[in-house]
């Protein structure tokens, strides 16, 4: 393992270690076209890679704690789901719907696995991964690369989904401005607004309506699925290049958006572009819990150790 790896992981692990972090461990099993996930002896998630009807990666069929899935059912049941956006929506994704005036949101363009640049590694208290990806416009023409780092991390009341982008390139591309930019999911069905759940950001804003729009470090969607407890909160971090506004649907939608300055009602056009030699990086966590770990407190404390984590385990 090459040393600054090496420090990084220790740095790692020495912040679970001083945290409320479980040791349950997490394990992958990398197959053809994805990552089932699991965590000590239940399944968490499987990460698809490589899909024939959504050109891009995502998350689905993610679980909190007890087995209870928290994202729509993919592809959606009919007759138990609202069946919207059914390839856009899989679960938890990263798209753009205007990088370099292609749009990876609604599937018009390609965001193409090209490795796991490390062997997917699991263990006691944490998983992780490294991807490489490219973005490709509708003629096959590449945009930008993406390296994409994945770190898994249980904790008390739930699961800590982190995620690290890094975009580069070999020519200028550009960011543009659409509400339908940046880090979104999509939840269970019983959990949207519409069906009583609970929206909630860290302002202390609920509803959709409320929501829509304004920037927060994190907004949660939390409900009762079968009895128990559950939900998801989308957290921003804070050194990002710029905050990130909310795009909040009551259907069971949020996306965490640094772009949309003009989409959202904020300002001028933003042009994001990114230089040769540059890069351009996000961070974003999914913090997926049960029982007590949505309520406010628990949720500004599962943020608190992602911003922690994310400060010890930066290789930017």
């Amino acid at each position: 393992m090459p040393r600054l790896l090496q420090t990084v992981s220790a740095l790692l692990l020495a912040v679970v270690a001083s945290t409320g972090f479980a040791s349950e461990p997490v394990a992958f099993d990398q197959q053809d076209d994805r990552l089932v996930i699991s965590v000590g002896n239940e399944p968490f998630a499987e990460y698809v890679f490589r899909d024939e009807k959504i050109p891009r990666p995502y998350f689905a069929h993610v679980k909190a704690p007890g087995s209870v899935q928290v994202t729509r059912s993919h592809p959606p049941v009919e007759g138990t789901d609202r069946t919207d956006h059914a390839t856009m929506h899989p679960g938890i994704w990263l798209a753009f719907g205007d990088l370099d005036g292609a749009d990876f949101w609604r599937n018009k363009a390609r965001i193409e696995h090209v490795r796991f640049t490390n062997s997917p590694t699991g263990g006691p208290g944490k998983g992780e991964f490294i991807e490489e990806k490219r973005y490709l416009r509708e003629d096959g023409s590449e945009i930008c690369r993406e390296r994409f780092r994945c770190v898994i991390i249980p904790r008390a009341g739930g699961r800590l989904l982190v995620w690290d982008s890094t975009f580069t390139g070999k020519r200028p591309f550009t960011f543009g401005d659409q509400e339908e930019m940046g880090l979104g999911m999509r939840v269970a069905t019983p959990l949207s607004e519409v069906e009583r759940g609970r929206l909630l950001d860290s302002e202390g804003r609920t509803g959709a309506e409320a929501i829509w729009s304004y920037a927060a470090r994190w907004c949660d969607y939390s409900g009762t699925i079968d009895g128990r407890p559950v939900g998801m909160t989308l957290m921003s971090h804070p050194e990002n290049f710029r905050e990130s506004w909310l795009h909040a649907r009551n259907y069971g939608f949020v996306a965490a958006n640094p772009f949309g300055r003009k989409a959202m009602n904020k300002g001028p056009a933003s042009q994001v572009t990114v230089e040769p030699g540059e890069s351009l990086q996000l961070r974003f966590a999914v913090w997926i819990h049960s029982g007590n770990g949505g309520d406010p407190e628990s949720i500004a404390s599962a943020y608190d150790d992602f911003v922690t984590l994310t400060q010890a385990s930066d290789t930017k």
